[in-house]
């Protein structure tokens, strides 16, 4: 058994998150990428735990669920962004829908995405729509990855809205490649625990109730 160097107390700091929180508390006008490939600007005007309330430039409010947001990102960065987005014509021609459970979603490993933030690995992040982001993960979240496109643009990804995670050799980082491959294990971040660590002692385990 082992772990990851900092992985546990970059959770312990990161993991509960949101960047919507932070655009709540600045109004700072932001574009948001919704499924059926739907485009609107405006405002966070709450923030719930599973709903946005957003209002647009035009001061229409509407109620989005969070699986229905696949990316998202600051709106004076938008013109910028959007030149960046790619197409996957094939997951484009699936027409996959959003995922409202978490079963048949494309999950990645907290341990995936930790190795690839710290040694800053070039990804192709594919969405379920087909639209491909490329760029470094500089942040993550339960629910949200960060990645800097080219020039340091932030973007903001949604977690159930990925299709896949690639490097530039294609190597997959989705939880079903990553349970057999363990690619986490060759980074220098890995280490094993010791035996006593695996097998703590009754007192150790009193202390950390």
């Amino acid at each position: 058994m082992g772990n990851l160097k900092g992985l546990d107390e970059y959770l312990a700091e990161r993991y509960k998150k949101s960047i919507f929180d932070e655009w709540l508390a600045s109004q700072s006008p932001v574009f948001l990428h919704v499924h059926d490939r739907r485009l609107i600007e405006g405002r966070i005007v709450r923030n719930d735990r599973y709903e946005l309330l957003f209002e647009n430039l035009e001061g229409r409010q509407e109620t989005i669920h969070k699986t229905e947001i696949k990316l998202a990102y600051p709106a004076e960065i938008a013109a910028t962004v959007q030149s960046q987005i790619k197409k996957d014509d094939r997951v484009k021609g699936m027409k996959l829908q959003a995922k409202y459970k978490a079963k048949g979603r494309h999950f990645i490993k907290n341990k995936s995405l930790f190795v690839l933030l710290k040694e800053r690995t070039l990804v192709n992040i594919t969405l379920l729509e087909g639209e491909i982001l490329r760029g470094l993960i500089t942040d993550f979240s339960r629910y949200e990855i960060t990645l800097s496109l080219k020039g340091g643009l932030p973007v903001t990804l949604l977690r159930h809205a990925v299709w896949d995670v690639r490097d530039k050799k294609g190597v997959s980082y989705l939880k079903t490649v990553q349970q057999k491959r363990k690619d986490w294990i060759k980074s220098s971040l890995y280490f094993k625990y010791t035996a006593e660590e695996d097998n703590p002692k009754p007192k150790d385990i009193q202390g950390k109730r």
